[in-house]
């Protein structure tokens, strides 16, 4: 098959790309490399800096549109798969939906069901937009309702959902606000992870005199609304508190491949306080045998059939929880080898890219029956 891949969200359409071309089918990405992160792309669309970005990112897509026809499958990373604003993209879609033979929309990132059934409808205990029947007030949260919630934005990802062939979720929560308005073409597949070789994987842990490297990666702008600053001010504190036995590494807004080497020097990851599953750098992490403490529910589990593997270090979306889980690492380090096991095993079962490009396959494949 030929298949286009539009748009990236951290790092899941490069790493499904190779997986796909691993099967033999055709398959370009077309994408801004996910902002400062700088993922690979085939053709990059990154919006130029300056009043005029817009307007030359619209030229050069528009000059980009005959070497975005004739696929088999186009498929679109979110509503907004162009850095462009709704209205610009509603015509950009129509030529791709007339010039290609099938149109898939994922459900991964910012848009308008998850942002609309987490403010309202509340499937989800806490999310991004609630803690249990509470709607969060904090400045983020009410940024993005005002820009999906009776917008453009809203019109554009309504449309786009209600006219492609298949809509696929990534995680559980995005598939929880897609499948109870397009059951039929909702399709829950785990996010691909490349996983690295034995060599590549982290340090092994098994002197528990040593100290335990906690890592947490810090996004421009969203530390408040993915709770990272809380995490942060959990880990800072059980640092002071256990300056002997614990180093914390910080990373905030650097391309991935300098996020990865310094991932690499650590056994714990702590990554989006308000999820219940872990999404692609934590997956990564884990391939590597990195100690995930972060979103692992147990609709998590029941998702992907799992009944034996419980690697993730799960917290609640508080300060308190975060750092009683971080101290009960740093004062049981003989669990942590298990752990580390199991984080690998667990995305070899369910993560890796292979696999994964081979449901995608499946599902597109079920398009043209």
């Amino acid at each position: 098959m030929r298949i286009l891949l539009i748009g990236e969200y951290s790092n899941v359409h490069a790493t499904l790309a190779k997986g796909l071309r691993t099967l033999g089918h055709e398959v370009t990405v077309v994408s801004n490399g996910d902002f400062w992160k700088d993922y690979p792309r085939d053709i990059d669309v990154a919006r130029p800096e300056g009043c005029l970005g817009g307007l030359r990112l619209l030229l050069k897509v528009w000059s980009l549109l005959p070497r975005l026809r004739g696929y088999d499958v186009v498929q679109l990373i979110n509503p907004i798969f162009f850095e462009l604003k709704a209205d610009r993209l509603l015509p950009l879609y129509r030529y791709l939906r007339r010039n290609n033979r099938h149109m898939l929309l994922c459900a991964m990132g910012m848009d308008y069901y998850w942002v609309s059934e987490c403010t309202f409808n509340k499937p989800l205990r806490y999310s991004d937009f609630n803690i249990g029947s509470h709607v969060r007030t904090d400045a983020p949260a009410i940024k993005e309702q005002r820009e999906w919630l009776g917008t453009p934005k809203e019109q554009l990802n309504r449309m786009i959902a209600n006219d492609c062939d298949g809509i696929v979720a990534g995680l559980y929560e995005d598939y929880i606000c897609y499948e109870p308005h397009f059951k039929e073409k909702t399709r829950f597949i785990p996010l691909p992870i490349d996983i690295p070789s034995a060599s590549d994987s982290t340090r092994p842990f098994s002197d528990t005199s040593q100290k335990l490297h906690i890592f947490i990666g810090i996004s421009k702008g969203r530390s408040q609304y993915k709770g990272t600053d809380i995490m942060l001010r959990a880990a800072e504190d059980i640092l002071k508190k256990y300056p002997e036995k614990v180093q914390l590494l910080k990373a905030e807004g650097i391309p991935f491949e300098q996020y990865k080497k310094m991932m690499d020097g650590a056994d714990v990851i702590l990554d989006q306080l308000y999820s219940y599953t872990p999404s692609m750098n934590p997956l990564l992490a884990m391939s590597k045998g990195i100690i995930c403490v972060g979103g692992g529910e147990p609709e998590n589990y029941d998702i992907l059939g799992e009944h034996e593997l419980r690697p993730i270090i799960n917290v609640e979306p508080n300060y308190e929880s975060v750092f009683q889980q971080l101290e009960m690492l740093v004062l049981h380090p003989e669990r942590i080898p298990e752990l580390k096991h199991q984080s690998i095993e667990y995305v070899k079962r369910h993560h890796d890219h292979l696999k994964i490009a081979r449901q995608y396959e499946a599902f597109y494949h079920s398009l043209q029956e």
